[in-house]
């Protein structure tokens, strides 16, 4: 079994870093559809 660090376990714990994560995620997704479907016609033939 790995020994897992005080830290790596408050980030486990830690609620608010899960829900940055989760934010930051949803915002490159939304960029990546919005880049490919949204105004940029021209580049995508």
């Amino acid at each position: 079994m790995k020994r897992i660090s005080p830290r790596m376990r408050f980030r486990m714990m830690n609620p608010f870093l899960q829900f940055f994560k989760f934010i930051i995620l949803s915002v490159k997704i939304m960029v990546i559809v919005a880049g490919g479907h949204g105004g940029t016609r021209e580049k995508v033939k």
